[in-house]
């Protein structure tokens, strides 16, 4: 199978593995654990930040971050389609107890004018902004890039008013990567960010949520709250660790194989995709001139071999990764090809 459904399925490299069986055994969620701190003491220098926190997901990150910035029953601000609110299980009402308020965006990133005009103060009437969140990549916009400029105007203007910014960074060095900065250069532009190493960057599992020293030192209560706490944990960091140090600068590999389905595609029918909106390694794909859903595509693409996520009714979303080269890629173009002529 060539799957294309997610950089989640990634595998952990040789050099994970090794590491993994090397780890420290400390219990993290007591005394500690070695290697545990490692990864967020090199995450937080990756980022620019004083201190990181090891946590299991993304969402749980994302979650967290809410948590310890804002206080319960206030309102965070984000962009109307971002994963926080889609992809999230409402966690940012049932479980952090926030109200939230969408703001129209452009491929992710807010507009500005709008961001300006829901920013408001406590009053006797409501508990005012919390706390303003932005995502880079963004999975909705297919991957797109919050450009810095934008970045910056969005945290210069919370904090004229006094308002944290979290950023939901889970494919931060994606982000970087195809921006060609630091990771730290994006980061600076927020209070918080957390990322993951469990996608393109192939280890297993887990999700490192970064800040300042006294941030982060609240955030490990909240994640206790949350479960989040996770024992022996140290054979997941290794491969974090690793991930860090070997697999960033390869995802430009990955972003250069979703050019190449995008332009295979559109050679296809240009209708499918414009090349020139992917700009990491995620590709959506617009079914609808097909007079076939998404799901139908799904399961033919799946008889053909090929693994693929409907992401509404009329859209693919196909999604690189390191297992994923060039032959795939043409095989997987083919596909749709031969299933487009029977359309």
């Amino acid at each position: 199978m060539i799957d294309l459904r997610s950089d989640t399925i990634t595998r952990p490299t040789e050099a994970m593995l090794e590491s993994m069986r090397e780890a420290s055994y400390g219990d993290d969620s007591r005394d500690g654990d070695e290697t545990v701190m490692n990864l967020e003491a090199l995450a937080a220098e990756r980022t620019g930040k004083e201190a990181g926190a090891f946590m299991p997901s993304g969402t749980m990150t994302n979650l967290v971050a809410v948590l310890t910035h804002a206080q319960r029953g206030g309102e965070v601000l984000l962009e109307s389609s971002a994963h926080i609110l889609v992809s999230e299980i409402g966690g940012i009402a049932g479980l952090a107890g926030m109200f939230h308020r969408g703001v129209p965006g452009t491929r992710g990133a807010m507009d500005i004018d709008a961001l300006r005009e829901k920013i408001r103060p406590m009053t006797r009437n409501n508990l005012g902004t919390a706390l303003v969140c932005m995502e880079t990549t963004h999975n909705q916009a297919g991957g797109a890039v919050l450009p810095l400029a934008h970045m910056r105007a969005v945290h210069d203007l919370a904090h004229e008013h006094g308002v944290p910014v979290h950023t939901d960074g889970a494919r931060l060095f994606n982000a970087a990567a195809a921006l060609g900065v630091a990771a730290s250069d994006i980061a600076q532009h927020t209070d918080s960010v957390g990322f993951c190493v469990s996608k393109g960057l192939s280890a297993p599992v887990g999700s490192v949520l970064c800040g300042s020293a006294s941030f982060i030192e609240r955030a490990r209560t909240f994640r206790r709250m949350v479960g989040g706490n996770m024992r022996q944990a140290g054979p997941l960091a290794a491969a974090g660790i690793v991930a860090l140090e070997t697999m960033v600068d390869r995802l430009t590999e990955d972003h250069a194989s979703a050019k190449r389905l995008a332009e295979g595609l559109h050679h296809i029918n240009p209708r499918l995709v414009d090349p020139q909106e992917v700009e990491t390694n995620l590709v959506r794909v617009d079914v609808s001139a097909s007079k076939r859903s998404a799901a139908q595509w799904s399961d033919d693409l799946q008889r053909k071999g090929i693994r693929v996520s409907p992401a509404s009714a009329s859209t693919l979303r196909f999604v690189t990764h390191r297992h994923i080269g060039n032959t795939d890629i043409d095989a997987t173009v083919g596909a749709v090809a031969a299933l487009w002529t029977k359309s």
